[in-house]
């Protein structure tokens, strides 16, 4: 593998320097990029933290591109030895996992090998790598795309997408198209796209699912419209998913061992965007929108489409203790729920300068709301039990050329079990997020935090002091504290330095079991202590 590599990428660097043109600029190039995140983990008998054989844990990733003009191709090797803690256990050992060639011109482009792409806003289909969570499945084979006056676009898809460290046996086939109303008849400042999808899933059934008369084939089918005029925006999406089967928990040998339920999924935004306002309204029903790549296998990361949470994505450390994950439907043995609905309402609005509320230099002002209900009756759109709220509120206002600060409230309400009972814990969190620059060069980054609740582990505090010295030095220490049952302090610490294209970390903590996030899409990890080395290279 590694002979591979080297090989690959010095015929990557040789054809590069052979495009070069007697000036010296050259026409075919190579694009790289590396990263690591290294973890060393430490027994810590206050918090049972996970200690996985060997106390060690390292995901690597090494990622080659070349162009030249029309053409490009590259590759991607993974290694895992072994993967972080958290990761799925399918990660390990090194893989060639990603390898492409595509050529384009102006109207059409062909992709032979490993390919990323989505339809739609992904609820029927999206392939795609996020390293934060441990998600890669991209599909190994080919597509197709073809555009007419951008009036037309369409794109075809083939192949098997990617579980663990390689191609599964499952094969993903489908179409996509855009017909560009607007563009047709020549309106001006006016969008409006009607746009529809297909996709077949195949994949090999075990002698029980044949035994139970399930297909191996699902076919699905979405159908979108895309308005925009004059700062107003509609985005409508039907998805029907086609049959999905779930195993029934209570099957004794009698009658059938899978149900059969039709996934389908309802989109709407719309808002506006004008004038220093924007409003977003987000509307959603989801009833078995889970789509894997491998049926039977157990993974959190075992995704074919994509299902992200339309909440608030908080980046502070106590709004993110109890993350929300969307809903897709489920059938267990302590009960039966076929999804969610809901939605979230976003208003954001700069105040002016020169105002008296806006003052010398502005104010920005975000406020929002989401709520998601189970389903109370399959087939309907009748609210069940509580999933999730968020009311939230934050301001940002810059006082003075050196002093900035942030304000947040959210008012957050979750069932700690993900909508079988009416029981729900409330919490209260407030957050400051203080920065003053000191010169040009250096400057401190304050956070201060503190969630009410009398449920679940009563209140916690937290704090976070970063300083900065630009360009290349960042230093911050941080503290999580649960005073109101455990009494664990959950603290961390280290530094970064950057220099042009490289970024190197380096960090020592205590964290806490629970939820990482990106895009609204999450894994669960356990408690663990221990260092973190995390370096990135651009070349």
């Amino acid at each position: 593998m590694i002979a591979c590599v080297v090989f690959l990428a010095s015929v990557f660097s040789f054809n590069a320097m052979a495009e070069e043109t007697p000036s010296g600029n050259s026409e075919g190039y190579v694009t790289g990029s590396f990263e690591t995140n290294t973890n060393g983990y430490v027994k810590d008998d206050r918090t049972t933290a996970t200690v996985p054989d060997g106390n060690f844990g390292s995901n690597n990733y090494l990622k080659l591109d070349y162009y030249n003009s029309r053409f490009t191709a590259g590759i991607q090797i993974e290694g895992y030895a072994p993967a972080l803690v958290g990761y799925s256990s399918d990660l390990n050992g090194m893989n060639l996992t990603n390898y492409y060639v595509s050529w384009k011109d102006e109207d059409f482009s062909i992709t032979a090998g490993t390919v990323y792409d989505q339809f739609g806003s992904g609820l029927l289909f999206r392939s795609w790598e996020d390293r934060a969570i441990g998600l890669n499945n991209a599909v190994t084979g080919a597509r197709l795309t073809y555009s007419y006056n951008d009036i037309l676009n369409v794109k075809a898809i083939w192949g098997m997408p990617r579980f663990g460290m390689k191609p599964s046996q499952t094969q993903v086939k489908g179409a996509d198209m855009s017909f560009v109303i607007s563009n047709l008849f020549d309106i001006r400042n006016t969008y409006l796209a009607v746009e529809g999808s297909v996709l077949d899933r195949y994949e090999a059934l075990d002698a029980n699912r044949r035994a139970d008369g399930c297909s191996p084939n699902t076919t699905g089918w979405s159908a979108r419209l895309n308005a925009e005029s004059h700062g107003f925006f509609l985005k409508a999406e039907y998805v029907d998913a086609g049959q999905k089967y779930y195993y029934n928990t209570s099957y004794a040998g009698e009658g059938q061992m899978y149900h059969r339920k039709r996934g389908n999924a309802q989109l709407v935004e719309t808002g506006y965007n004008g004038g220093g306002l924007g409003v977003n309204l987000s509307l959603r029903r989801l009833e078995w929108m889970d789509s894997k790549v491998v049926n039977e296998a157990a993974s959190n990361v075992n995704m074919l489409n994509y299902v992200p949470a339309l909440c608030t994505q908080y980046t502070y450390m106590l709004t993110t203790l109890h993350p929300y994950g969307a809903r897709t439907g489920e059938i267990s043995s302590r009960f039966t729920n076929s999804g969610e609905i809901g939605g979230q309402v976003d208003v954001f609005y700069n105040v002016r300068r020169g105002t008296w509320l806006g003052g010398k230099r502005g104010m920005k002002v975000h406020a929002n709301f989401s709520t998601y209900h189970t389903i109370a009756e399959e087939g309907t759109f009748k609210p069940g039990n509580l999933l999730f709220r968020d009311m939230s509120v934050d301001v940002e206002k810059q006082w003075t050329r050196k002093f900035k600060s942030v304000l947040l409230w959210s008012y957050q309400e979750y069932t700690p079990s993900y909508g079988a009972s009416k029981t729900t814990y409330l919490s209260n969190i407030i957050v400051a997020d203080l920065l003053y620059k000191f010169t040009n060069s250096l400057s401190a980054r304050m956070e201060l935090q503190y969630l009410f609740t009398y449920e679940d582990q009563k209140d916690w505090m937290a704090a976070l002091l970063e300083v900065n010295f630009a360009p290349h030095w960042s230093v911050y220490a941080a503290d999580m504290y649960n005073h109101g049952m455990t009494k664990v302090h959950y603290y961390n610490g280290g530094f970064s330095w950057s220099k042009s294209r490289t970024k190197v970390a380096l960090g020592y903590g205590r964290y806490k079991a629970g939820y990482i996030c990106s895009g609204g899409v999450c894994r669960q990890i356990p408690a663990y202590t221990g260092a973190n080395l995390s370096v990135t290279m651009m070349f």
